[in-house]
């Protein structure tokens, strides 16, 4: 009896091994983990972009916004049939999140030797390194295309990862969707703080371009954990997906034309890609209005440290309270549904805005509406993410959000570029676009007619025991107006 239980021990073990990372608690944390990586960098880059600018690009506005622009193009392109080929490939979810990651470090590797192209150029901050790169005063073009280049291959990473990150977390919680989501988003949240923050002290110290190559490693080094972890993710079938056969190219060829025809889809995209024009052009700009209007940049003699950790610490402001804003606007909108919760909260997020224009100019006006801004500015997307998988079918869960992740960044490849003329002629034209934004998209939204989400099953015995998923729903979900069903919905 001794000698069988010997060779059972390595089977049960390998069965405890799958299970915990099966848990719903592994599952959330590591893709929530996962989603942080990717807002920590993208953010700490935001935050160096007045140096990136005033030492590589020749203090160009246009050039500097431009990198942004380059990203939501390249994130947009890979998006659509991103999502097409995602729900294909479901099995080898694991690989392309841990390809994405490495890809993710790579980009950023190249970003980083831009900035070395600069002569003189050091790990170190100091005056000499600092004056090489003023004294030129042009835009570095083999730098500026490295810039282009690296920033192409981070948005493509980071837009293919979260279409299985995403749907897979949609698909497993479905009676869950906003709540679950939105957690997964402050995962995001929490790296657009750490992010900043740290940059903002290290900048003192490091020069840009060493602060981005030593950070660029890091998500090479993750993809293997990514891979352990998440290797099994898309086989993980469940409800209603446990009869049906793996899908193939052609039958979701077919679901993408259904879902082309869904017109309140199309609204929700268009509502997501105006949201999306707002934010990328008011977080790209927002850090060369600290620099050049607040005076929060490097200086000869003292100042330096704190003006960089205030900067950094302003931007981190602007999420820090949506850590604890988004999953409560997530279950609210999972309650009394998604239209409560999304144009009350775009109409604040106008409001203050707005109000940028007369009070942002001093640290403490700014620090006060960075704040209330933050309360409601990234709490919004999971809940519009939510939206869209209630309306659409089974199914269609990752070209879904390719669908709206294209449209998203077609809206917004050029925000950048406006907001950058527009705060070049006066810097608060920044604010009066983004707040015209914002109306228009709660203009479209008021007028699409919603179906409520899907409510958990109640008294049926039916209970997520840690296994990481729920039962799909197998109703239609009602309209939240009572305007009767849309028939391009989930069957």
């Amino acid at each position: 009896m001794a000698h069988a239980h010997h060779h059972q021990s390595p089977l049960q073990v390998n069965e405890e091994h799958r299970g915990f990372r099966r848990g719903a608690a592994f599952i959330i944390g590591g893709l929530t983990s996962g989603h942080g990586v990717f807002h920590w960098l993208t953010q700490s880059f935001i935050v160096v972009l007045p140096e990136v600018r005033d030492l590589l690009l020749g203090g160009s506005v246009i050039a500097a916004t431009s990198i942004q622009t380059t990203r939501e193009i390249a994130s947009g392109v890979v998006s659509l049939p991103g999502g097409v080929l995602t729900d294909a490939l479901r099995r080898h979810w694991g690989w392309v999140m841990a390809v994405c990651m490495a890809m993710f470090g790579v980009g950023w590797i190249l970003m980083a030797a831009g900035g070395w192209t600069v002569p003189g150029s050091a790990w170190l901050t100091s005056e000499q390194s600092m004056a090489a790169g003023e004294a030129s005063g042009e835009l570095n073009v083999l730098g500026y295309l490295l810039l282009l280049f690296g920033m192409a291959v981070v948005g493509m990473a980071a837009s293919f990862w979260h279409l299985p990150a995403v749907a897979a977390l949609s698909a497993q919680f479905s009676h869950r969707r906003a709540s679950v989501l939105s957690f997964h988003g402050v995962g995001g949240n929490v790296g657009d703080v750490i992010g900043p923050v740290l940059t903002g002290l290290l900048l003192s110290v490091l020069t840009w371009q060493g602060i981005i190559t030593i950070y660029g490693a890091v998500p090479v080094f993750l993809a293997f954990l990514v891979f352990w972890a998440f290797r099994d993710i898309g086989q993980q079938r469940h409800g209603e997906e446990q009869q049906r056969p793996a899908s193939t190219m052609r039958h979701q060829i077919d679901e993408t034309k259904i879902l082309m025809h869904n017109g309140r889809m199309w609204g929700i995209t268009a509502v997501a890609g105006l949201r999306g024009m707002a934010y990328i052009g008011f977080i790209t700009v927002l850090p060369l209005y600290l620099a050049d209007e607040l005076n929060l940049k490097l200086q000869d003699g003292e100042g330096g440290f704190e003006n960089l950790f205030i900067r950094g610490s302003l931007i981190g402001l602007l999420v820090l309270v949506g850590i604890f804003a988004s999953p409560i606007m997530g279950y609210l909108s999972d309650r009394f549904g998604r239209k409560l919760v999304l144009i009350p909260g775009m109409a604040v997020l106008a409001v203050l805005t707005f109000l940028m224009a007369s009070f942002g100019d001093t640290l403490a006006g700014m620090t006060i509406l960075l704040a209330g801004l933050g309360l409601f500015l990234y709490s919004d997307q999971p809940i519009l993410t939510a939206t869209a998988m209630d309306i659409v079918r089974e199914g269609t869960a990752a070209t879904t959000l390719g669908l709206m992740s294209t449209s998203r960044f077609i809206f917004s490849a050029v925000s950048p570029l406006i907001a950058g003329a527009l705060y070049t002629i006066n810097p608060d034209n920044l604010f009066y676009y983004t707040t015209g934004l914002y109306v228009a998209a709660i203009v479209i939204l008021f007028f699409i007619r919603l179906p409520r989400p899907a409510q958990a099953p109640t008294g049926d015995g039916h209970h997520d025991h840690g296994h990481g998923h729920d039962h799909a729903a197998h109703e239609a979900p009602v309209e939240e107006e009572g305007h009767g069903h849309d028939h391009g919905h989930r069957h």
